[in-house]
């Protein structure tokens, strides 16, 4: 199930999203978005590249800790100086945090990477507050200008 919707922001920038099967075989499409989007806006090297890191690890946590078939991805630029990146999934139960891995783990990095590279990261659970049906993982990345 592929969906790509483009369309023109406040600033003129066209905003991509996809739903994309929650499998760890569609990361690099994932990835593949972000730097698609990046060149789109005629961003350095080194934005794509970051916003691509950013959305594996952001896509790479929906894989492993959300359920459900498919996860929606959003790469945006709601401004000249940000790239707004996001991961939405179906498990509003099972929230990111930020944790310190031992030197010997293999995972539990991700986060500490999208922190590094972001300006600013969260998350939003979406749905009614009673019964929230999922919720939406971000990150916005400075642009330099």
């Amino acid at each position: 199930m592929t969906m790509t919707a483009s369309r023109p922001r406040a600033k003129g920038y066209p905003g991509y999203s996809e739903s994309r099967p929650r499998t760890e075989e569609t990361a690099p499409l994932a990835r593949g978005l972000a730097r698609t989007a990046c060149a789109a806006w005629n961003l350095p090297s080194e934005v794509a590249e970051s916003a691509a890191l950013v959305m594996a690890e952001l896509f790479t946590n929906a894989v492993r800790h959300a359920r459900g078939p498919s996860v929606r991805v959003i790469v945006n630029r709601p401004s000249d100086a940000r790239v707004y990146l996001a991961v939405i999934d179906h498990a509003p139960e099972c929230l990111p945090h930020l944790r310190t891995p031992q030197s010997e783990e293999q995972g539990g990095r991700g986060l500490v990477i999208v922190q590094s590279l972001s300006e600013r990261w969260g998350y939003d659970r979406l749905g009614p507050a009673a019964r929230p049906w999922g919720k939406r993982c971000w990150a916005e990345l400075r642009v330099p200008l």
